[in-house]
């Protein structure tokens, strides 16, 4: 199992830094997310900072951009950091798509697969194996001129990951996709009873060997004691109150029983009632969809006995100290 750092929110000045001080202290990767930033600037920054972490996005909106896009900014981090950078695609939901990229929102998980599709067309063209002749339902690429052709690179074309929270996702990746990225919003038994047989499935559909996929999932965690300690749980319950909300996440919170919460705190936040949608969060799910522990050393530890079996990379949802004296390191055994 590996074990990654996420950055959500990470501004550009402190990303190559923070990357630096992850790959001293034994981190296998490092992801960012897309919220108010160009994730792709961001990985750009970390290759170019360290020389052995892997570096992807988790997620980029996939439909704000032109899979062609995406090809070029994915295929130059590959050329220039030496094949270390993943690709990683998820759909957002409806809203954002449509009201704050203006882009269409149509049958997301159908059109997820086919960019997918679109995106290994391109590359191939690019490494001058293949003519480029995709045509889609979605997509259509057909016309590429020397000019505009950026040419091989060594090696293979990044690793694609995408997004998945419900059983019909899980299926599509095990269709299509290199990697999975499952949301923080999961439980170990979500994993056994949902996810990993959906994935499974999708897999068997296109013919591929079980196994033949990377699961990847974003764990929320809170470490130390005291202060320290409760601000990091404030951090989850906050999460929890926010990704509970979406009616996207509800199966998640259905399978543990409690699925009525998902339109309560889905009418709190639309009240805008924050007290009340934190309030409304139970201890319990605060438990079983995080993980906790006195130091992040026994984070690590908890992280490996909750999952090990289950995943193949462990992302950290909340950045630990990389510096100091109280700067985290991944203990040896964890790798063992």
């Amino acid at each position: 199992m590996k074990l990654d750092l996420l950055l959500v929110g990470c501004p550009l000045v402190r990303v190559a830094g923070v990357a630096r001080r992850a790959e001293a202290a034994g981190f296998d990767g490092l992801w960012v997310t897309e919220v108010a930033n160009d994730p792709f600037v961001h990985c750009a920054a970390a290759l170019a900072a360290t020389t052995r972490l892997e570096v992807g996005t988790a997620i980029a909106l996939a439909f704000v951009r032109s899979p062609m896009v995406t090809a070029l900014s994915s295929w130059e981090l590959q050329r220039s950091s030496g094949g270390r950078f993943h690709l990683g695609l998820g759909p957002q939901v409806k809203a954002h798509n449509e009201r704050r990229f203006s882009v269409p929102f149509e049958r997301p998980a159908a059109k997820l697969a086919e960019q997918v599709r679109a995106l290994r067309a391109i590359w191939a063209a690019f490494a001058g194996t293949e003519p480029l002749d995709f045509h889609g339902e979605f997509y259509r690429f057909d016309l590429l001129t020397d000019f505009f052709n950026p040419g091989p690179i060594d090696g293979p074309p990044p690793p694609v990951y995408v997004a998945a929270v419900n059983p019909f996702s899980f299926r599509m990746a095990g269709e299509v996709a290199d990697g999975v990225h499952v949301h923080p919003l999961h439980s170990v038994r979500y994993l056994r009873e949902v996810a990993r047989p959906a994935l499974e499935e999708g897999l068997a559909k296109a013919g591929r060997p079980p196994g033949a996929i990377d699961v990847s999932a974003q764990v929320m965690v809170i470490a130390g004691s005291a202060e320290d300690g409760l601000r990091m749980e404030q951090a989850v319950r906050e999460q929890l109150a926010f990704y509970g909300s979406t009616r996207t996440y509800r199966a998640p919170l259905e399978l543990a029983g409690y699925g009525d919460l998902n339109a309560r705190l889905h009418e709190l936040m639309a009240a805008g009632d924050r007290e009340a949608l934190l309030a409304a969060v139970p201890d319990e799910l605060v438990e079983l969809f995080a993980v906790r522990g006195d130091t992040w050393e026994d984070v690590a530890a908890a992280v490996r006995r909750r999952y090990d079996g289950l995943l193949d990379r462990v992302s950290l949802y909340f950045l630990p100290p990389l510096d100091g004296p109280e700067a985290a390191r991944v203990p040896a055994a964890f790798h063992g």
